[in-house]
């Protein structure tokens, strides 16, 4: 298992590729630990400790898990990768919905770049967007309610001094998408996916010392057990594809003859990817944002909707939390695929190149078929997300350390991380067979 790892050590120039990936995690998770100006550290590590034992930091914790804790901490990096990725999300849905964006994605490497640069203009507005809505809550004492000094964790709340936050935490979102591209460009692997990984890994040691010492021994390996057969059951999941089989005829194209192979074409068992998990718990986290934004206000008319938010949509143990994020995470998981991959699109390229399914005619019966294959996989693979997501919420009491997305090898976290992990030793092992093919003389 490691012997790739080893070899890739050893080739000078994936050597410096990786080093290089190294440099800049290190980089990004010493930026994650810097508070921006004006805000007092001491005073946040305190109502980090106190909302520890409470649950106001659950509103924001899947933000917080992507940036690593730098969120609730305030620091240059606050915001994270979370901007870049909404903006991907929104970007590639919009291909869809905006012929100009189909269009773009259809020429190729010119219109990739012109889409990466709306991207990047829409990362922009969206942190400065969140980074100002953080500060806010930040300044009405809101962020960490659980706090008795949350009022205490500004120094400077001017409206300069307020600005001035809002755009080192905008800057250093720029940063951090600056360093994903960097990765991306020189490095191995995706760059945002590995900033989000580094991200993760950084806090599984805390959240397992904070069960260790509050939960005692026992549990702690009990949960070390469990996390292992979860990492398992999604390494077998992910690895798990319906391979369909492409014949290619033959053809003649000047003197030459192309064509006459056969293939496959892979359709992953979970071809959304975590996608409907971040999909489902934004939209989860909206209740509880108004929930706490209206809290303190009048209590006459919204006590009764009030309550029944944070009876059912806040308690993330409770049964009608489970059940809604479950059935979320099955709709966006069908809708996300319906979006991301065209039947029709795949048939009449493989008509084009002279490629068809046996037994299926081209065109459109072989889209019908693609269609109705794919439908049947995305059940299992939606159903296996949702598994995966809520097992953090079935098993709170256990693994319960301020905030259900803190349980390590839980929910989002083990799908991000396996996934990453997985994808960037496929693209190390594929860069080692390029500078080292055997062939059939050895």
């Amino acid at each position: 298992m490691l012997s790739p790892v080893v070899a890739a050590f050893r080739t000078p120039d994936l050597r410096k590729k990786i080093l290089f990936v190294i440099g800049i995690v290190i980089l990004y998770r010493l930026g994650a630990t810097i508070p921006s100006p004006g805000v007092d550290y001491q005073a946040v590590r305190q109502c980090l400790d106190e909302v520890s034992r409470g649950d106001s930091a659950n509103i924001y914790s899947l933000i917080n898990m992507f940036s690593g804790g730098a969120l609730l901490q305030l620091s240059v990096f606050a915001i994270g990768i979370m901007p870049y990725i909404t903006a991907s999300i929104i970007v590639q849905l919009l291909t869809v919905v905006i012929p100009r964006f189909e269009q773009l994605r259809k020429e190729g490497q010119s219109g990739q770049a012109k889409m990466t640069q709306y991207t990047r203009y829409l990362t922009v507005a969206l942190a400065l967007l969140q980074s100002t809505g953080i500060v806010a809550l930040a300044d009405r004492g809101q962020l960490l309610q659980d706090c008795s000094t949350s009022q205490q964790i500004l120094n400077d709340q001017s409206i300069f001094g307020l600005a001035i936050i809002v755009l080192v935490m905008t800057a250093g979102a720029c940063v951090v998408m600056w360093f994903g591209e960097l990765i991306t460009e020189r490095g191995i692997g995706n760059g945002m996916s590995l900033l989000i990984f580094a991200g993760i890994a950084a806090r599984i040691p805390a959240e397992g010392k904070t069960i260790l010492d509050t939960r005692g021994g026992l549990v702690f390996g009990l949960v070390c057990v469990a996390a292992l057969l979860i990492v398992a059951g999604v390494v077998f999941i992910e690895q798990g594809q319906r391979r369909i089989p492409v014949q290619y005829a033959k053809r003649m194209v000047g003197r030459k003859m192309y064509g006459g192979s056969s293939t496959y074409l892979p359709l992953k068992v979970n071809q959304a990817g975590v996608i409907p998990v971040i999909f489902a718990s934004s939209l989860l986290y909206l209740p509880q944002l108004i929930l706490q934004l209206t809290q303190g206000s009048d209590q006459g008319e919204q006590s009764t909707w009030q309550r029944y938010i944070s009876q059912y949509l806040t308690d993330p143990s409770s049964w009608v939390y489970i059940l809604v994020y479950f059935l979320m995470i099955i709709f966006f998981t069908y809708f996300y695929v319906a979006v991301t991959f065209n039947p029709e699109e795949r048939a009449d390229d493989m008509k084009k190149y002279g490629g068809f399914i046996p037994g299926i005619r081209p065109g459109q019966p072989t889209a019908d078929y693609l269609g109705y294959v794919l439908s049947r996989i995305t059940l299992p693979g939606s159903i296996y997300l949702g598994i995966i997501a809520v097992l953090p919420n079935l098993f709170l009491e256990i693994g319960n350390s301020g905030g259900v997305q803190n349980l390590p090898f839980g929910g989002t976290a083990v799908l991000i991380m396996v996934g990453v992990g997985l994808d960037t030793m496929k693209q190390v092992n594929s860069q080692l067979m390029q500078r080292k093919y055997e062939g059939f003389l050895k």
